[in-house]
């Protein structure tokens, strides 16, 4: 998954109104590419790069939400309490 680090509107995504070619926005935060959307792995590392219009990263890679059994995992750590700490 990647998340869009710069506001953009990507020249590859456009639809047609009645008053011309509306591109598809893009702001900081927004999960690229959006629901029914396809892209390359080649319009990804240009995105990714400075190998696009605006010569800098628009986005970059998120690591994914592991396995809720491996997440959740609990801490074993023990707390010392102040009269263990004093001895």
């Amino acid at each position: 998954m990647y998340k869009v680090i710069k506001k953009f509107h990507d020249l590859q995504d456009a639809r047609e109104t009645k008053n011309g070619k509306v591109y598809h926005e893009y702001n900081v935060g927004d999960v690229f590419p959006h629901d029914g959307m396809e892209v390359s792995e080649e319009r990804l590392a240009e995105l990714s790069g400075s190998d696009n219009k605006q010569g800098v990263p628009l986005i970059e890679l998120v690591q994914e939400k592991t396995d809720k059994k491996t997440s959740s995992s609990r801490s074993t750590t023990k707390k010392t309490t102040a009269k263990a700490a004093s001895k």
